[in-house]
């Protein structure tokens, strides 16, 4: 049977298609050549068609859209139905998109219906002569394994990093509209409230990943805590550099132990073996001693430097491209000048 690959994925607020949805279409691109199989692209949303233009040379025989108000926000039913129709519309039996929170809610559920299977977390896709198959993650990302299969349709949701993301010149698209029964609406989104930790500071598209560790709330070298004024550097460096704030385990762990914390941080900002796996180019660590169940977690961090003053430290045992023996205060004290000169 010759398989029929499809690119599914949802359209941002403004139209537009994010960095990991556009890895997932170079993706879904190699795997239709590689299987010389017929590729069709299909978006949804309450308007497409700025993400439609975004994709137009990305060599889709094919361009379906679901393009209806009810879709510009996301819902469980209206987005599962929306993405059910392009899959039946196209005849997918391979359908990739990105693992993002939108379609990873529903993407489960419409391969149900189709009768298909689904994985998601893939972190790596094979494609050979006569054989089709990944690799992803299991149990929390502790355990990488291989898969193939032979139902069909099957799902693939992908992880940040598998592919690069596709660019290509903007052009004209003339997308197939599929008309979607309205389903029974019973949400709606009123508005959005930020986490417990305050301002969002996880930024999965960041250029670099900043993790504070527990040493930041420990007595320093004048033998007082300094919580406060770590948390005001830290902030203040994250902001300015736009990246992602993560932490130790330890670090999120203090506040159920009476500790002192970092109010900006909870345990969405963990970093390590049960924790998130990131995938930024660069990551710096700040107090953080290099442990073996944290420094699984920046398995994926291309570049990986960090600030200690103890020389003898996880990160100085080969765990760390550069490691810096300086006071992580004055090192960002410097850094938050280099932002804001006088």
């Amino acid at each position: 049977m010759t398989d029929t690959v499809l690119y599914l994925a949802p359209v941002e607020e403004d139209g537009s298609l994010s960095r990991l949805s556009l890895e997932a279409l170079s993706a879904a691109s190699s795997v239709a050549v590689g299987l010389g199989a017929q590729f069709v692209a299909g978006l949804f949303g309450g308007d497409v068609s700025s993400g439609m233009r975004s994709i137009a040379g990305c060599g889709a025989a094919r361009f379906l859209a679901v393009q209806t108000e009810m879709v510009s926000q996301p819902r469980y039913s209206t987005d599962a139905a929306a993405a059910e129709a392009i899959a039946r519309a196209a005849g997918a039996t391979i359908i990739l998109g990105p693992h993002s929170s939108r379609l990873a809610r529903v993407a489960a559920g419409v391969a149900s219906r189709l009768h298909g299977c689904i994985d998601t977390h893939v972190a790596a896709i094979h494609t050979n002569p006569g054989s089709f198959g990944i690799t992803r993650w299991f149990y929390r990302q502790r355990i990488e394994g291989g898969v193939q299969r032979t139902l069909r349709p099957w799902f693939l949701l992908i992880d940040s990093g598998v592919a690069p993301a596709f660019t290509a010149a903007v052009a004209d698209v003339d997308p197939e509209f599929i008309a979607v029964p309205v389903p029974t609406i019973r949400t709606a989104t009123l508005g959005i409230e930020t986490s417990s930790a305050g301002e969002q500071t996880i930024r999965p598209d960041a250029d670099m990943l900043f993790v504070a560790g527990a040493g930041w709330t420990r007595k320093q070298r004048d033998g007082a805590l300094h919580v406060e004024e770590a948390e005001e550097l830290i902030l203040d460096f994250v902001r300015s550099s736009r990246s992602s704030l993560g932490s130790t385990k330890s670090l999120t762990d203090s506040a159920g132990e009476g500790q002192t914390v970092l109010h900006c941080l909870s345990h969405l900002n963990q970093v390590g073996q049960t924790g998130s796996t990131p995938r930024h180019p660069k990551g710096l660590s700040t107090c953080c001693h290099g442990e073996e169940p944290h420094v699984v977690g920046w398995r994926f961090v291309r570049e990986r430097r960090a600030v200690n003053l103890d020389p003898n430290c996880g990160w100085a045992r080969g765990k760390a491209d550069v490691l810096y023996l300086a006071d992580a205060f004055e090192v960002m004290r410097h850094l938050n000048r280099l932002f804001h000169p006088p």
